[in-house]
């Protein structure tokens, strides 16, 4: 079975290369400069990344990432393509594929939507497969924030029900696209909702994504 984790972090680091420094992201206020930064420290400074979670943490979190952000971006994109070093939680067994493929995946879309003349990936099964069970698992975490019920719906069918309520929007994508849904890129999301018009509003306003 391929390591996804290793394969996403790879086009990752591609793409980080081929757009340059100065590119823009999905990440309010980021360029790709800024989401390299972000990759290292959170593989190679678990004393800061708890700060990605934790306010406490933040302060301390932006001055380890202003300092990683100073590198040059070419040394940046080595570390991350080397992957965790070994004190990392990341190096734990299974902990880079739990914990990486959705955000590699995301990030990598972070670049890639951002960017004018983008083109939507076209993505095997195993990995589509993927991301849909990372979106069942998490769904309702992800929208705990939203601010009405919430379904979400592969074109086949199956669904997954992010929160409870009414009125309810439903919103029907590839597993990708009702991924980055969820963590709230839903302005950039290919997918159809239905629902009532206030409703869906909201929705597409909320913010999403832990």
């Amino acid at each position: 079975m391929p390591n996804l984790a290793r394969r996403e972090r790879l086009l990752l680091v591609d793409l980080l290369e081929g757009v340059g420094p100065d590119a823009p992201t999905l990440c309010e206020g980021w360029t790709t400069y800024d989401l390299a930064a972000h990759l290292v420290v959170r593989e190679r400074r678990p004393d800061a990344a708890g700060g990605l979670l934790l306010k406490p943490l933040a302060a301390r979190l932006a001055k380890v990432q202003g300092d990683y952000r100073a590198k040059p971006y070419a040394e940046l994109l080595e570390l991350f393509r080397s992957g965790p070093p070994a004190y990392s939680p990341f190096r734990l067994p299974g902990a880079d594929e739990a914990g990486n493929v959705v955000e590699f995946y995301v990030h990598g879309e972070d670049v890639r939507r951002a960017q004018p003349d983008w083109a939507p990936r076209v993505l095997d099964e195993e990995l589509s497969e993927a991301l849909w069970k990372r979106v069942a698992s998490m769904a309702r975490l992800q929208a705990r924030r939203a601010p009405t019920g919430l379904v979400l719906r592969r074109p086949d069918g199956q669904t997954a029900v992010a929160r409870r309520g009414t009125p309810v929007v439903t919103v029907t994508g590839e597993p990708e696209e009702l991924l980055l849904f969820s963590m709230g890129r839903q302005a950039h999301a290919r997918v159809e909702t239905e629902g009532e018009e206030q409703a869906v509003t909201k929705m597409l306003e909320a913010r999403l994504g832990i």
